[in-house]
């Protein structure tokens, strides 16, 4: 298993930065980042549940995920106080300047799942601590769709971190900022999707 770095998206509560937290985004816009929705779930929930069934309560927003095991008593400043029993569906799109075979690691707990263009890549689904998965998708230059989907069971412990090793790359946290197009479309040497 890979070492996970500890960079992450925070939101600073009190006074000091010592009160600060890697969370699961912030509240503040982030165009060319994750848009994810906040959703609270049933106490029996044990998969992810139809996102397209349910209302959401709030969004968050981040250019990655990276929120290694740890407590989480907070919730969501400005969105909810719940800190468990929630899910976030998190949607995006991200550039790919080197076509070839991309492999992505899904550290979650609970469960959680990686769509890459509508397809999954990785099912780590169901209620259970800490857990890595992986998968390895080809993808062509361009623009692509990408979707977390997470859920948070019982209290108090969470964690939902994904990597990305590009072809004859090391491992990291991936990162919309890492795999944004050309400021000019007209430099784009692909066709979007």
């Amino acid at each position: 298993m890979w070492r996970l770095p500890v960079a992450a998206v925070f939101l600073t509560f009190g006074a000091g930065a010592q009160d600060s937290t890697p969370v699961f985004g912030t509240t503040v816009v982030i165009p060319s980042g994750l848009r994810g929705q906040i959703y609270n779930i049933g106490h029996r929930t044990k998969r992810l549940p139809d996102f397209a069934k349910m209302k959401p309560v709030g969004d968050i927003y981040t250019s990655m995920l990276n929120v290694p095991l740890q407590d989480f008593k907070r919730g969501f400043p400005g969105v909810t106080k719940r800190y468990e029993w929630f899910a976030i569906d998190y949607v995006g799109r991200f550039w790919i300047e080197q076509p070839g075979d991309y492999s992505f690691s899904l550290l979650a707990d609970d469960g959680a799942r990686l769509y890459i263009d509508n397809r999954l890549v990785i099912d780590n689904d169901g209620i259970h601590m800490a857990e890595t998965r992986e998968g390895q998708v080809a993808l062509s230059g361009g623009i692509h769709r990408i979707e977390v989907a997470y859920f948070q069971g019982p209290r108090y412990q969470v964690a939902l971190v994904l990597m990305v090793t590009p072809p004859n790359g090391i491992p990291r946290v991936f990162s919309t900022d890492e795999f944004k197009p050309p400021p000019n479309p007209e430099d784009w040497k692909y066709t979007p999707h």
